[in-house]
Protein backbone atom coordinates (compact mmCIF):
# COMPACT_ATOMS: atom_id res chain seq x y z
CA UNK A 1 0.00 0.00 0.00
CA UNK A 2 1.05 3.28 -1.08
CA UNK A 3 1.86 5.63 2.04
CA UNK A 4 0.05 9.23 1.75
CA UNK A 5 2.39 12.29 1.02
CA UNK A 6 2.23 14.78 4.27
CA UNK A 7 4.40 17.20 5.40
CA UNK A 8 4.02 20.89 6.38
CA UNK A 9 5.52 24.52 5.01
CA UNK A 10 8.92 24.72 6.54
CA UNK A 11 11.27 28.17 6.75
CA UNK A 12 14.60 27.99 4.79
CA UNK A 13 16.60 29.60 7.95
CA UNK A 14 19.83 28.80 7.51
CA UNK A 15 19.71 27.84 4.14
CA UNK A 16 16.74 26.18 1.75
CA UNK A 17 17.65 23.12 2.30
CA UNK A 18 17.66 23.34 5.91
CA UNK A 19 13.41 22.91 5.29
CA UNK A 20 14.92 18.71 4.57
CA UNK A 21 15.87 18.27 8.03
CA UNK A 22 13.45 20.44 9.77
CA UNK A 23 10.87 18.34 7.57
CA UNK A 24 12.34 14.95 8.96
CA UNK A 25 13.03 15.99 12.70
CA UNK A 26 8.73 15.59 12.68
CA UNK A 27 8.48 12.72 10.42
CA UNK A 28 7.39 13.83 7.28
CA UNK A 29 7.97 12.62 3.69
CA UNK A 30 6.88 15.94 2.37
CA UNK A 31 7.77 19.66 2.20
CA UNK A 32 6.73 22.96 1.31
CA UNK A 33 9.14 25.69 1.44
CA UNK A 34 9.79 29.76 0.09
CA UNK A 35 12.95 29.31 -2.42
CA UNK A 36 14.03 33.15 -0.51
CA UNK A 37 12.95 35.42 1.13
CA UNK A 38 8.93 35.87 0.68
CA UNK A 39 9.05 39.56 1.44
CA UNK A 40 11.16 40.29 -1.09
CA UNK A 41 11.18 40.95 -4.87
CA UNK A 42 14.21 39.63 -5.59
CA UNK A 43 16.85 37.22 -3.57
CA UNK A 44 20.29 36.03 -3.51
CA UNK A 45 22.22 33.96 -6.24
CA UNK A 46 21.53 30.27 -6.14
CA UNK A 47 23.90 28.48 -4.06
CA UNK A 48 25.33 25.49 -5.83
CA UNK A 49 25.89 24.16 -1.99
CA UNK A 50 22.88 23.84 -0.82
CA UNK A 51 22.01 23.33 -4.08
CA UNK A 52 24.10 20.02 -3.78
CA UNK A 53 22.90 19.67 -0.23
CA UNK A 54 18.85 19.66 -0.78
CA UNK A 55 19.81 16.37 -3.21
CA UNK A 56 21.75 14.30 -0.74
CA UNK A 57 19.18 15.43 1.88
CA UNK A 58 16.11 14.52 0.24
CA UNK A 59 17.86 10.91 -0.45
CA UNK A 60 18.80 10.73 3.38
CA UNK A 61 15.71 11.43 4.71
CA UNK A 62 13.14 9.89 1.99
CA UNK A 63 11.44 12.99 1.74
CA UNK A 64 9.48 11.98 -1.64
CA UNK A 65 7.51 14.94 -2.41
CA UNK A 66 8.30 18.47 -2.66
CA UNK A 67 6.40 22.00 -3.64
CA UNK A 68 7.81 25.47 -3.40
CA UNK A 69 5.54 28.57 -2.88
CA UNK A 70 6.00 31.84 -4.89
CA UNK A 71 6.12 35.02 -2.89
CA UNK A 72 2.52 37.07 -2.20
CA UNK A 73 4.12 40.07 -3.57
CA UNK A 74 4.02 38.55 -6.96
CA UNK A 75 0.42 39.47 -9.03
CA UNK A 76 0.56 38.98 -12.25
CA UNK A 77 -2.70 40.16 -12.63
CA UNK A 78 -1.65 43.98 -11.94
CA UNK A 79 -3.12 46.59 -14.67
CA UNK A 80 0.19 48.45 -13.17
CA UNK A 81 2.58 48.12 -16.01
CA UNK A 82 5.31 48.72 -13.02
CA UNK A 83 3.92 46.08 -10.94
CA UNK A 84 3.15 43.93 -13.45
CA UNK A 85 6.59 43.94 -14.54
CA UNK A 86 8.17 42.90 -11.56
CA UNK A 87 6.05 40.26 -10.93
CA UNK A 88 6.92 38.40 -14.12
CA UNK A 89 10.85 38.88 -13.13
CA UNK A 90 10.01 37.47 -10.09
CA UNK A 91 8.30 34.93 -10.96
CA UNK A 92 10.46 33.40 -13.39
CA UNK A 93 12.70 33.72 -10.50
CA UNK A 94 10.87 31.22 -8.28
CA UNK A 95 10.45 28.57 -11.61
CA UNK A 96 14.77 29.37 -11.87
CA UNK A 97 14.98 28.20 -8.06
CA UNK A 98 12.54 25.45 -8.18
CA UNK A 99 14.43 23.96 -11.56
CA UNK A 100 17.88 24.55 -9.92
CA UNK A 101 16.53 22.43 -6.84
CA UNK A 102 14.52 20.18 -8.67
CA UNK A 103 11.49 20.96 -7.24
CA UNK A 104 8.85 19.98 -9.46
CA UNK A 105 5.69 22.40 -8.42
CA UNK A 106 5.76 26.11 -7.18
CA UNK A 107 2.25 27.06 -6.28
CA UNK A 108 1.16 30.51 -7.48
CA UNK A 109 -1.84 32.37 -6.08
CA UNK A 110 -3.18 33.56 -9.28
CA UNK A 111 -3.63 37.27 -8.40
CA UNK A 112 -5.92 40.39 -7.99
CA UNK A 113 -7.18 42.57 -10.35
CA UNK A 114 -7.75 45.68 -8.29
CA UNK A 115 -10.39 47.34 -10.56
CA UNK A 116 -9.82 45.92 -13.83
CA UNK A 117 -12.47 43.51 -13.60
CA UNK A 118 -12.04 39.28 -13.81
CA UNK A 119 -11.79 38.91 -17.38
CA UNK A 120 -9.50 41.42 -17.66
CA UNK A 121 -7.37 39.88 -14.57
CA UNK A 122 -7.20 36.50 -16.21
CA UNK A 123 -6.11 37.33 -19.45
CA UNK A 124 -3.11 39.39 -17.56
CA UNK A 125 -2.44 36.18 -15.85
CA UNK A 126 -2.45 34.38 -19.32
CA UNK A 127 -0.19 36.50 -21.17
CA UNK A 128 2.41 37.24 -18.50
CA UNK A 129 2.77 33.29 -17.97
CA UNK A 130 3.39 32.86 -21.24
CA UNK A 131 5.73 35.40 -21.51
CA UNK A 132 7.27 33.44 -18.61
CA UNK A 133 6.81 30.22 -20.15
CA UNK A 134 8.96 31.43 -23.06
CA UNK A 135 11.95 33.26 -20.93
CA UNK A 136 11.83 29.49 -19.37
CA UNK A 137 11.80 27.31 -21.92
CA UNK A 138 13.98 24.85 -20.12
CA UNK A 139 12.23 24.66 -17.12
CA UNK A 140 9.37 22.74 -18.76
CA UNK A 141 9.52 20.15 -15.77
CA UNK A 142 8.62 22.50 -13.32
CA UNK A 143 4.76 23.14 -12.84
CA UNK A 144 3.09 26.03 -11.80
CA UNK A 145 0.18 25.60 -9.67
CA UNK A 146 -2.56 27.68 -9.62
CA UNK A 147 -3.70 28.25 -6.32
CA UNK A 148 -7.42 27.77 -5.56
CA UNK A 149 -7.70 31.13 -3.22
CA UNK A 150 -10.56 32.48 -1.18
CA UNK A 151 -11.33 35.33 -2.90
CA UNK A 152 -10.77 38.51 -0.30
CA UNK A 153 -11.43 41.67 -1.91
CA UNK A 154 -10.52 41.55 -6.07
CA UNK A 155 -8.83 38.12 -5.94
CA UNK A 156 -8.87 35.47 -8.92
CA UNK A 157 -9.28 32.28 -8.73
CA UNK A 158 -11.58 31.24 -5.96
CA UNK A 159 -13.74 29.32 -8.13
CA UNK A 160 -12.24 26.09 -10.89
CA UNK A 161 -13.75 28.57 -13.43
CA UNK A 162 -11.03 31.23 -13.09
CA UNK A 163 -8.41 28.75 -13.32
CA UNK A 164 -10.13 26.94 -16.73
CA UNK A 165 -9.93 30.49 -18.14
CA UNK A 166 -6.57 31.02 -17.55
CA UNK A 167 -5.43 27.80 -18.97
CA UNK A 168 -7.43 27.84 -21.98
CA UNK A 169 -5.61 31.12 -22.88
CA UNK A 170 -2.05 30.27 -22.32
CA UNK A 171 -0.25 28.44 -25.19
CA UNK A 172 1.43 25.98 -23.26
CA UNK A 173 -1.43 24.36 -20.55
CA UNK A 174 0.34 21.14 -20.04
CA UNK A 175 2.91 23.44 -17.83
CA UNK A 176 0.07 24.48 -15.30
CA UNK A 177 -1.72 22.08 -12.42
CA UNK A 178 -3.93 22.92 -9.62
CA UNK A 179 -3.25 23.19 -5.84
CA UNK A 180 -6.65 23.05 -3.70
CA UNK A 181 -6.16 24.55 -0.21
CA UNK A 182 -8.97 23.65 2.40
CA UNK A 183 -9.59 26.28 4.02
CA UNK A 184 -9.63 28.79 0.88
CA UNK A 185 -12.02 26.16 -0.59
CA UNK A 186 -14.41 26.50 2.61
CA UNK A 187 -14.27 30.29 2.34
CA UNK A 188 -14.98 29.92 -1.11
CA UNK A 189 -18.43 28.29 -0.41
CA UNK A 190 -17.65 24.74 -0.11
CA UNK A 191 -18.82 22.93 2.69
CA UNK A 192 -15.91 21.03 3.21
CA UNK A 193 -17.74 19.59 6.80
CA UNK A 194 -20.28 16.98 4.58
CA UNK A 195 -19.57 14.30 2.07
CA UNK A 196 -21.49 16.26 -0.19
CA UNK A 197 -19.74 19.48 0.09
CA UNK A 198 -16.25 17.65 -0.76
CA UNK A 199 -17.99 15.54 -3.91
CA UNK A 200 -19.45 19.50 -5.05
CA UNK A 201 -15.72 20.52 -5.06
CA UNK A 202 -14.25 17.89 -6.44
CA UNK A 203 -16.95 17.45 -9.05
CA UNK A 204 -16.55 21.00 -9.93
CA UNK A 205 -12.69 20.43 -10.46
CA UNK A 206 -13.23 17.44 -12.67
CA UNK A 207 -15.51 19.38 -14.51
CA UNK A 208 -13.49 22.54 -15.18
CA UNK A 209 -9.67 22.28 -15.16
CA UNK A 210 -10.16 17.57 -14.64
CA UNK A 211 -8.72 15.81 -11.52
CA UNK A 212 -5.72 15.28 -13.30
CA UNK A 213 -4.55 18.74 -12.89
CA UNK A 214 -4.80 18.57 -8.60
CA UNK A 215 -1.01 18.33 -7.60
CA UNK A 216 -1.17 19.79 -4.01
CA UNK A 217 -3.14 19.95 -1.36
CA UNK A 218 -3.16 22.75 1.80
CA UNK A 219 -4.36 21.18 4.68
CA UNK A 220 -5.52 23.92 6.77
CA UNK A 221 -8.79 24.69 9.19
CA UNK A 222 -10.55 28.12 8.93
CA UNK A 223 -10.88 30.58 10.95
CA UNK A 224 -13.88 32.38 8.67
CA UNK A 225 -17.02 31.19 8.37
CA UNK A 226 -18.66 29.54 5.48
CA UNK A 227 -18.37 31.15 2.45
CA UNK A 228 -17.03 34.25 4.14
CA UNK A 229 -13.74 35.08 1.43
CA UNK A 230 -11.71 35.51 4.65
CA UNK A 231 -7.87 33.65 4.22
CA UNK A 232 -7.79 32.84 7.76
CA UNK A 233 -5.95 29.70 8.36
CA UNK A 234 -6.38 27.76 11.58
CA UNK A 235 -5.04 24.79 13.33
CA UNK A 236 -6.71 21.21 12.03
CA UNK A 237 -10.11 20.86 14.33
CA UNK A 238 -9.50 24.13 15.84
CA UNK A 239 -11.72 25.72 12.77
CA UNK A 240 -14.59 25.85 10.90
CA UNK A 241 -14.04 22.95 8.98
CA UNK A 242 -13.65 20.34 12.09
CA UNK A 243 -11.21 17.41 12.21
CA UNK A 244 -14.21 15.35 10.17
CA UNK A 245 -13.87 17.57 7.58
CA UNK A 246 -10.79 16.52 6.70
CA UNK A 247 -11.07 12.57 6.22
CA UNK A 248 -12.85 12.88 2.94
CA UNK A 249 -9.43 13.49 1.56
CA UNK A 250 -6.99 12.02 3.16
CA UNK A 251 -9.54 8.82 2.90
CA UNK A 252 -9.79 9.46 -0.89
CA UNK A 253 -7.12 7.09 -2.72
CA UNK A 254 -7.13 9.67 -6.27
CA UNK A 255 -4.74 11.58 -3.74
CA UNK A 256 -2.75 9.06 -2.34
CA UNK A 257 0.66 10.56 -4.49
CA UNK A 258 -0.50 14.14 -3.73
CA UNK A 259 1.21 15.91 -1.58
CA UNK A 260 -0.84 17.72 1.24
CA UNK A 261 0.61 19.95 3.24
CA UNK A 262 0.14 22.35 6.38
CA UNK A 263 0.82 26.00 6.54
CA UNK A 264 -1.09 26.27 9.73
CA UNK A 265 0.59 29.14 12.62
CA UNK A 266 3.68 27.66 14.83
CA UNK A 267 6.55 28.24 16.23
CA UNK A 268 10.19 27.17 15.86
CA UNK A 269 9.85 23.97 18.04
CA UNK A 270 7.39 22.94 15.72
CA UNK A 271 5.30 21.35 18.04
CA UNK A 272 2.10 23.05 16.41
CA UNK A 273 3.24 20.65 13.15
CA UNK A 274 3.17 17.63 15.11
CA UNK A 275 0.00 18.04 16.85
CA UNK A 276 -1.50 19.02 13.67
CA UNK A 277 -0.35 16.05 11.72
CA UNK A 278 -1.21 13.49 14.65
CA UNK A 279 -4.31 14.58 14.29
CA UNK A 280 -4.63 13.94 10.52
CA UNK A 281 -3.34 10.67 10.65
CA UNK A 282 -5.95 10.21 13.16
CA UNK A 283 -8.56 10.22 10.54
CA UNK A 284 -6.80 8.10 8.25
CA UNK A 285 -8.64 4.66 7.86
CA UNK A 286 -5.93 2.76 7.06
CA UNK A 287 -2.66 2.86 9.06
CA UNK A 288 -1.00 1.48 6.82
CA UNK A 289 -1.03 4.42 4.70
CA UNK A 290 0.47 6.66 7.13
CA UNK A 291 3.79 7.86 6.76
CA UNK A 292 6.47 5.69 8.56
CA UNK A 293 8.11 8.71 10.74
CA UNK A 294 4.33 10.08 11.42
CA UNK A 295 3.31 6.42 13.47
CA UNK A 296 6.18 7.29 16.10
CA UNK A 297 4.71 8.84 19.05
CA UNK A 298 7.03 12.65 19.69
Amino acid sequence: MTTLKLGAHMSISGGVSQALDRAASIGCNAVQVFTKNNRQWSGPPIDAEDVARWQAKIREFNIESTVSHASYLINLASPKPETRQKSIQAYQDELARAHAYGIPYVVLHPGSHTGSGEETGLRQIAVALDHIHQEMAHATKVLTLLELTAGQGTNLGYEFTHLRRIMEQVAEPDRLGVCVDTCHAFAAGYDLRSVEGYQRLIDDLEREVGMERLKCWHLNDSKGELGSRKDRHAHIGEGNIGIDGFRWVLNDPRWVDVPMLLETPKGKDLKEDVMNLKRLCAVVDDPARIPPGLRIER
